[in-house]
């Protein structure tokens, strides 16, 4: 495929168009501040900035090329409106490590046998939102407004731990993040996948996992 990538001279994006090149993808670089032209492009891949990405999706959304976002803290309810009227795909996911989203599922059906619990999120000190969006996300599947904890320092990546509390016992579900290209798997996925999607917005990843 033809992609276009926002955010190719982040950390995220370096390690995950190296891996969507070595897959035999045809990688566009667009840095932040790009004017963004995408056109011909089977899809765009943003990893930017909440600031930048909605800018980025609605300029390649009008040039016709669906998107996948990883970027977080950020509302894609109107430019998936806008994907819906013209027949595109827009997929959003807080997290596009495969073992990242599987314990989001494991915290969803753990949550059902334990009275409390207690979400940990600790990434590197340069991510701007917080709670991280992984963390949001589990926080609804689990239901019950589940108290979330952030940390932010230097020799992070993205981690998460889910503590569940009952009596007698606790129960712990940890996913760690070592290296960004990690993340090329949900992305490859996602290409994989995008033109199956329904047109219009998608979220997580939990949604392309059988």
């Amino acid at each position: 495929m033809n992609i276009a990538f926002f955010g190719a001279e982040g950390k995220a994006g370096s390690a995950i168009v190296s891996r969507l090149r070595a897959a035999g993808h045809e990688v566009r670089e667009l840095e932040l501040g790009d004017e963004p032209d995408v056109a011909g492009c089977d899809a765009a891949v943003d990893f930017t900035t909440p600031e930048a990405a909605p800018l980025d999706v609605r300029a390649a959304l009008e040039q016709g090329v669906s998107c996948i976002v990883g970027t977080t803290g950020w509302d894609p309810g109107e430019l998936g409106a806008i994907a819906a009227e013209r027949g595109l795909r827009l997929f959003v996911a807080p997290n596009f490590s495969i073992g990242a989203v599987l314990m989001m599922r494991f915290a969803r059906e753990a949550a059902a046998h334990f009275p409390r619990a207690e979400i940990v999120e600790l990434h590197n000190e340069a991510k701007k939102d917080a709670p991280s969006g992984t963390a949001k996300a589990t926080a609804v599947l689990m239901g019950g407004e589940p108290a979330i904890h952030s940390v932010r320092l230097p020799g992070l990546v993205a981690h998460q731990e889910v503590i569940f509390g009952g009596e007698g016992q606790l129960l712990t579900i940890r996913h760690d993040t070592t290296g960004r290209e990690s993340f090329a798997d949900g992305v490859l996925l996602a290409l994989e996948k995008l033109d199956e999607l329904p047109p219009g917005l998608t979220l997580g990843l939990e949604a392309l996992l059988s």
